[in-house]
């Protein structure tokens, strides 16, 4: 895992922009996917490592477990009952929990300064916790 190094990433026309602070820059990716030097500050939002890749190879700089589904919420929803709208449901409450909004404050913030890319193992991120993630970055920037 590379050490986080935030002046390293983001676009250094777009970090002086006015309206930055409201419109964060957030991007969501498959962890599997080829780094690019456009990601910017590269967020691990899985709370299990990804199958089959070494930590060398994923160019990770943080990895904030207080930002993933709790290990019983993500267990509800990989099962039989599990809806992705009750599944969105339970997750945006965990978020409200004291550590997980400090951490998801501290990435907003983080966001509006640099480019942010939310990286996953999830087979199709719009349906999976990055999705509510990158809304719920939007909604506290006011977008």
């Amino acid at each position: 895992m590379r050490a986080s190094n935030p002046d390293r990433a983001g676009d250094p026309d777009r970090a002086n922009s006015p309206d930055r602070a409201n419109n964060p820059d957030v991007r969501v990716r498959r962890v599997y996917e080829t780094p690019s030097p456009d990601d910017g500050v590269r967020v691990l939002v899985d709370r299990l490592w990804p199958r089959g890749l070494a930590k060398t190879d994923a160019h990770i700089d943080e990895w904030p477990k207080a930002l993933t589904p709790s290990t019983e919420l993500r267990r509800w929803y990989h099962g039989p009952e599990g809806g992705y709208e009750e599944f969105r449901r339970r997750y945006e409450a965990e978020l409200a929990a004291p550590e997980a909004a400090a951490a998801l404050e501290r990435l907003r913030e983080l966001a509006t300064r640099k480019t942010v890319t939310l990286l996953t193992a999830a087979k199709d991120p719009s349906a999976s916790h990055t999705s509510v993630l990158e809304r719920e970055l939007a909604r506290r920037a006011g977008a």
